[in-house]
């Protein structure tokens, strides 16, 4: 409202009047926020008061009731006055002209106002029928008239609501989600509505609602400051508009933020966008929780009747000594996700035995376990994980790493598990960087996020493109870091790879590692920019962007880091006309770089203890294991090499086929998880025919400890001499465990590398990690009748990138067509 309306609103009601203190409330610069918005409703409410007692005198069993916003004591400058004059229908006539003596000033002052006249059985009725009113007669205050009258109401109200919430509850969850389609997301939103929006006033007053039906509340921390700050930011908007408006559009952030006494728009949207995080978050949390809710109530009958039933039975079954069998209480299902992690009632909580205090990869490990089941995290896990986990050391340990990347390489997923973490402030204790991107807008009409959410996005998108790279793990934590330097002035690619390269020091990458993700961060945009800027047919826009990679495999993953990086940004940002251009400026730039060749696989020299477990093997002519611990660099020191997860795994067998799928399958029987692998095959010293296969493996239980070295080799030889079913014994296991939700990860993909040796075909494997992948793998190679020569395993997050060296039978590599038979087939088996 205008000085100049309160000013004439002044001088129409006399002075001293309503409409002269309102202005004053207003126009006073000492008060705001809260105070003033309860001065305003009280000031109202002895106005209102007032004309109801000179139009009542008399009249009994009427009252005048505040609903809604108003009953809440939240007017703002331009809030409708919402109002119910009840009445116990006795004079409908008087109650008529009583109404007319209310609404008619309230209407003279220009004020909106919600309005009706009913008996109590009408306002019970009418909530019946609509949802609105029902939530607006859930704030109901007496103003004034039969405060009984009013009592009564608001008691069978909160009675109806309660007893009718389980049909109710979904109903209104459904006003949310369809309101939220209209409206978008609170908190990304560069105009956004303070109301309407998710994460909105409208969704802070539906958890009130739920709290109110005793079935469920929300998260409480923050829960009640975000609202403030989001009234707050309406009262601005409305003295700096003149209008009862909810939508903060471009035009008008700078006022409202001076209003506020902020620095400027981008910190009132800031404010704004945090309030509106916390919002959703306890929505989606309260939800969650409603459905839980709903649905044990709606199997409580079946399982009384079960328990009637077996009741019934344990009374006419004794044992052997007399003594009836009983039942207690099932405790609830727990399946375990990993370690310290398991899955109870659709959630992610933490194991009994899990100590947090002592575990400081566990928050990385509950949230990725999350991610890959599909499972939101437990609220009060992730309380209990920020108030009592320990901080990791700088440079992270490797499990820490791996969980990080499985996390990001999720995909959908790993949204709604980041919001969880988030919203206890786990993020910025693990990356402190993070903090100047949190909830950043950006002033762009291309992006549809906020810098940190669009960083999200990024991951989301690169996760389904880890199938195109070598290094999915360096491609998922450059999507994370690629924008990181919004935070700061300049340049934010510049900025970005100084802020990139000490992160990725930090979470313990190596040094060559540490350069790629940097590099990334700094040039995320040259393929982009140079393919839609530059004349690709000069010599020198390539060789420029040549030199700025460096290599293949920097190449590689600056293409996939393109196109997830504009995806994430909005649809405007990428076209198959710019992935044309794009296409064709990676080909010219890999022909550049096309003159390294690569190293050949098979050039290394064994180690003496590698050449003495081959002649162990050859000499007993069974396999030979050797299991050591590998050491991670103590906190503070740096690896000059990516350290090992597990152990090491050595293992010799003489030449023979089927060791692959035997050795796998194996591993996969007694739950263990293969994080690097290498085979290749050894020729015995001079003088002695034959040769052995060299399998050097990286392994890691998935929970407990490592089996003893003398069952694995028991179970290898058998495998071997065909006695242990493999494939059965994990389709057992596979059957004793439904599959869950999950993600959906991307489909594999299997190529054939075409010039990358001399001596064999190289077939790249690159699938979504798994039990048994190997096995699978293995197998099918063995089916399709090739020689592995050699095999060059790692796992990267949640993603398995392999090499197979595979040749004929003669020892020649395969034809081409023949190769691609083989992938076409492999692909085929792991698809299936």
């Amino acid at each position: 409202m205008t000085s100049t309306d309160v000013t004439k609103e002044a001088e129409d009601s006399g002075p001293g009047g309503y409409a002269a203190a309102r202005l004053r409330l207003l126009t006073e610069g000492t008060r705001s926020g809260p105070p003033r918005r309860t001065a305003l409703a009280e000031l109202t409410d002895g106005w209102l008061a007032g004309l109801f007692d000179a139009g009542a005198a008399g009249l009994k069993g009427v009252a005048l009731v505040a609903v809604g916003g108003y009953g809440r004591g939240e007017l703002s400058p331009r809030s409708d006055l919402d109002l119910l004059l009840l009445h116990d229908g006795g004079d409908p006539r008087a109650v008529a002209a009583l109404a007319d003596r209310l609404w008619y000033p309230v209407w003279d002052l220009g004020l909106a106002l919600d309005h009706s006249v009913r008996t109590p059985a009408e306002a019970r009725r009418t909530a019946g029928e609509d949802l609105k009113v029902q939530l607006g007669l859930l704030d109901a205050r007496h103003l004034a008239g039969d405060l009984e009258l009013a009592a009564r109401l608001r008691a069978a109200v909160l009675a109806d609501w309660r007893e009718q919430a389980p049909e109710r509850l979904p109903e209104l969850r459904e006003l949310c989600a369809e309101r939220a389609a209209r409206q978008g997301e609170l908190q990304f939103l560069l105009e956004p509505d303070l109301k309407e929006a998710r994460g909105g006033l409208r969704d802070a007053t539906a958890l009130r609602a739920v709290a109110a039906s005793w079935l469920a509340d929300a998260p409480r921390e923050g829960l009640a400051d975000a609202r403030r700050r989001l009234l707050d930011v309406r009262d601005a908007l409305h003295l700096a508009t003149g209008r009862a408006t909810d939508r903060l559009a471009l035009q008008e952030q700078d006022q409202v933020a001076a209003e506020l006494g902020l620095l400027d728009a981008d910190t009132l949207l800031r404010q704004v966008y945090e309030a509106a995080r916390v919002i959703a978050y306890a929505s989606d949390v309260t939800w969650r929780e409603v459905g839980r809710v709903l649905r044990s109530r709606a199997v409580r009958p079946r399982l009384r009747t079960l328990a009637r039933e077996r009741g019934d039975f344990l009374r006419r079954a004794v044992t052997g000594d007399g003594r009836a069998l009983s039942g207690g209480k099932p405790a609830a299902e727990r399946s375990p996700l990993a370690e310290g992690v398991v899955e109870q009632d659709g959630e992610v909580v933490l194991a009994r035995a899990a100590r947090p205090e002592r575990d400081p990869v566990l928050a990385l490990r509950a949230a990725a376990a999350a991610a890959q089941a599909g499972l939101p995290l437990s609220p009060h896990a992730v309380r209990r994980l920020a108030a009592t986990a320990r901080p990791l050391p700088a440079p992270w340990p490797a499990e820490a790493r791996e969980q990080l990347v499985t996390l990001l390489g999720s995909g959908r997923p790993t949204v709604e598990v980041w919001e969880a973490l988030e919203a206890e402030g786990l993020i910025t204790r693990l990356l402190p960087d993070w903090e100047r991107v949190r909830c950043r807008p950006q002033r762009n009409a291309v992006h549809v996020w906020t810098v940190d959410r669009h960083l999200i996005e990024t991951a989301v998108r690169a996760a389904a493109f880890t199938r195109r790279v070598s290094r999915p793990d360096l491609l998922l934590v450059a999507a994370l870091l690629h924008d990181i330097g919004k935070g700061w002035p300049g340049d934010h690619s510049v900025a970005g790879e100084i802020i990139a390269r000490d992160v990725a020091a930090r979470i313990g990458f190596d040094h060559a590692d540490v350069a790629v993700v940097a590099t990334l961060v700094r040039h995320h945009l040259l393929l982009v920019e140079t393919a839609t800027r530059r004349d690709l047919d000069d010599p020198d826009t390539v060789r420029s962007v040549a030199e700025a990679v460096g290599s293949q495999g920097t190449l590689e993953l600056l293409h996939a880091l393109t196109e997830a990086d504009a995806l994430a940004t909005g649809p405007a940002a990428w076209s198959s006309w710019r992935a044309l251009l794009v296409a064709d400026l990676v080909a010219r730039v890999s022909a550049m770089l096309s003159g390294d060749a690569p190293a050949d696989p098979e050039d290394a020299a064994p180690t003496a203890e590698q050449e003495r477990l081959a002649i162990e093997a050859f000499r007993t002519g069974g396999p030979v294991l050797a299991l050591r611990a590998q050491a991670e660099p103590a906190a503070g020191e740096t690896a000059g090499e990516p350290e090992p997860l597990g152990v090491e795994l050595l293992i010799a067998v003489p030449e023979q086929p089927g060791v692959l799928p035997a050795v796998a399958g194996v591993l996969a029987v007694h739950r263990l998880t293969v994080r690097t692998a290498e085979l290749r095959s050894l020729p015995l010293p001079d003088g002695v025919d034959g040769s052995v296969l060299l399998l050097d493996w990286r392994v890691a239980a998935e929970y407990g400890s490592l089996p003893q070295a003398a069952r694995l080799r028991a179970d290898l030889v058998r495998a071997l001499d065909g006695t242990l079913d493999i494939a059965a014994r994990l389709a057992e296991r596979d059957a004793a465990y439904p599959r869950r939700r999950g993600v959906v990860a991307p489909p594999p993909r299997v190529t054939v590398a075409s010039a990358a040796s001399r001596l064999a075909t190289v077939i790249e494997v690159r699938a979504q990690d798994a039990p048994g992948l190997l096995f699978r793998i293995g197998r099918a190679l063995e089916g399709a009748g090739v020689r592995v020569r050699s095999a060059h395993v790692s796992t990267l997050g949640a993603n398995a990138v392999d090499a197979f060296y595979v040749t004929g039978a003669e020892g020649a590599p395969l034809p081409g067509k023949e190769a691609a038979s083989v992938a076409r087939s492999l692909e085929e088996t792991l698809r299936a």
